[in-house]
Formats: structure tokens, C-alpha cells, sequence
């Protein structure tokens, strides 16, 4: 695989923007924004796919960790 020229990551970021973007108005409905996904796949190579879903996914925990903070799971709990 040869590295994406300029212009080739310029649109593989402006798909994928179009794509959150889609996915943030729409709930995060894949669904809903299949059209948004298939152009994001064809304009970046497959690796750059999977961290960009990735990174997504990490950016939305967060979002929620800073908006909710750590909550530990119950366990059993330890006699002191």
C-alpha cells in the first residue's frame, strides 16, 4: 500500500467528518448513515477505517467519563 497523497487524506477526513457527523445527528444509527459509510471506506484505506472507528469510540468514553466520572462496577465487597 502506498501512503495517501495530500489530497487523498484531505478527503478521507472530509468523508470521515461527514460520517460522525451523520452519526452524531442520527444517535449513532449506523443505519441511517450507510451512504456516509460506504463513501468513508472507499476514500480511506482500511487501516485508517478501523483506528478512525476506533478513535471515535474512545472519544465518545471520554466525553462521558469527563460529563459523569468514574463510577465502579459493584463487586462483592471486602470485610474490613
Amino acid at each position: 500500500m502506498t501512503a495517501p497523497n495530500s489530497a487523498e487524506r484531505k478527503a478521507c477526513w472530509d468523508a470521515r467528518d461527514l460520517l460522525w457527523k451523520c452519526l452524531d445527528d442520527n444517535g449513532d444509527r449506523a443505519e441511517s448513515c450507510q451512504k456516509f459509510q460506504s463513501e468513508f471506506e472507499a476514500k480511506c484505506p482500511a487501516q485508517w477505517v478501523k483506528y478512525f472507528a476506533k478513535r471515535r469510540d474512545f472519544l465518545k468514553y471520554k466525553e462521558k467519563m469527563q460529563k459523569e466520572g468514574f463510577k465502579p462496577a459493584e463487586g462483592p465487597q471486602e470485610a474490613s
